[in-house]
């Protein structure tokens, strides 16, 4: 098991996101492989929840085994969620079939927008929605320092 490192200085305001899922060993495995994710901390419970910080080139997420009676469900129980990642890349077309090979089904293949963006979403094996791009040309479309 990997422990968090010891906290030193002052910590920054952030905001991340934590996905609930059912089996999260195989979630951790999947972004790994479709997104190349490093995994950075992982707690992993008696009967076998993970509890696990994820980076994509520094972009951390953290995912977690749903937990019902913390009222944490995964999209599967929901039958969809209310929220969707956006993951910013220099290339989002190999980004993109990096995951779809991975196991990801598409659910619009990356073009280009009229509001300036290259995207292109997908659905991971755990119901969760990812968009994956970049802005266009200058830096358009909403992108804040990318």
């Amino acid at each position: 098991m990997k422990h968090p490192p010891h906290i030193t200085g002052s910590i920054k305001t952030s905001l991340t996101p934590l996905l609930s899922v059912r089996r999260g060993a195989s979630a951790i495995d999947f972004y790994k492989r479709a997104l190349g994710a490093e995994e950075l901390f992982r707690v992993e419970a008696d009967k076998g929840e993970i509890f696990a910080r994820m980076s994509v080139d520094g972009a951390d997420f953290w995912l977690a085994d749903e937990s019902p009676k913390h009222s944490n469900f995964s999209p599967e129980s929901l039958g969809g969620g209310s929220v969707r990642m956006v993951l910013v890349v220099e290339d989002p077309d190999a980004a993109f079939e990096r995951a779809v090979s991975a196991g990801a089904a598409v659910v619009w293949p990356v073009s280009d927008q009229p509001y300036g963006w290259r995207v292109g979403r997908i659905a991971d094996p755990f119901g969760h929605h990812w968009e994956i791009g970049k802005p266009l040309g200058d830096g358009a479309g909403g992108a804040r320092g990318e």
